[in-house]
């Protein structure tokens, strides 16, 4: 878990978020088959990704004391 979040964090600070594609409208006008896309972007602020990334250690340093 903790690696999966310092992955993460790393990955969200170094990119800055990421895109995705949603489907807005869809027509069907007989044989024909219409659909519009629509891109959109969500943005991951700095302090975000840098805070997962701190959170993944903190969580690795508790696991391994407890061992």
């Amino acid at each position: 878990m903790a690696s999966l979040l310092i992955v993460a964090g790393a990955l969200g600070a170094a990119y800055g978020g990421f895109n995705y594609t949603k489907e807005t409208h869809e027509a069907n006008i007989g044989p024909l088959q219409l659909q519009i896309m629509e891109k959109e972007r969500i943005n991951i602020p700095m302090w975000a990704g840098i805070g997962t990334v701190g959170i993944g250690q903190l969580l690795l340093l508790i696991g391994s004391r407890k061992k």
